[in-house]
């Protein structure tokens, strides 16, 4: 079920943004596809209490980036939807589980593929998932948890979703900066 109660996600109802993420109008989420849309997503980096990441491969019938391995959970914001409210609700329908923390947040980056045509305000958080995952069957096609060693093993051998990779380069930066400064 999408975020507007629709069952299609072509027709789910996303808020159109500039480059300053201001809302400058909405679109179905096909047509936000199709026409290269700036719009928001949010990614979740899963965490179990080993420590170790939820990883996954997408499902063949994803609208974008079908069949692709990802380390981060997460989707589209609905219209008037926070980035918090969708972190959440993502995280819990990806992972198919509820009752978890609020998602804490690390970055925010603008998304912009290589060839530009697709580009969207992308919200990163962490969560811990103490509890058993259920994934869901439509959004994931298998899973594992990695510890990081694991899944740096994996970056070159895997074909991981452009995205994903992108915020993943940008979590490990930030994790760099935080080691050297002593913050977070």
């Amino acid at each position: 079920m999408t975020t507007d109660g629709t069952s299609d996600p072509a027709a789910e109802i996303l808020d159109i943004v500039d480059e300053h993420d201001e809302v400058v109008g909405q679109a179905p989420r096909g047509e936000a596809y199709a026409r290269g849309l700036r719009h928001r997503c949010v990614f979740v980096l899963a965490r179990d209490g080993e420590g170790r990441y939820f990883v996954h491969r997408r499902t063949p019938v994803k609208l974008v980036f079908p069949s692709l391995y990802d380390m981060f959970v997460g989707g589209v914001v609905g219209a008037g939807e926070s980035y918090d409210e969708a972190a959440l609700r993502e995280a819990e329908e990806e992972l198919g589980v509820s009752g978890l923390p609020r998602p804490v947040p690390l970055l925010k980056f603008l998304y912009e593929s290589r060839d530009g045509a697709r580009t969207w305000w992308s919200y990163v958080y962490e969560v811990r998932c103490e509890l058993p995952v259920n994934p869901q069957a439509e959004e994931v096609a298998w899973h594992t948890f990695l510890s990081a060693a694991e899944l740096e093993e994996r970056l070159g051998v895997w074909e991981w979703v452009p995205d994903g990779l992108a915020a993943w380069e940008r979590v490990r930066a930030i994790r760099a900066s935080w080691a050297k400064t002593g913050g977070r």
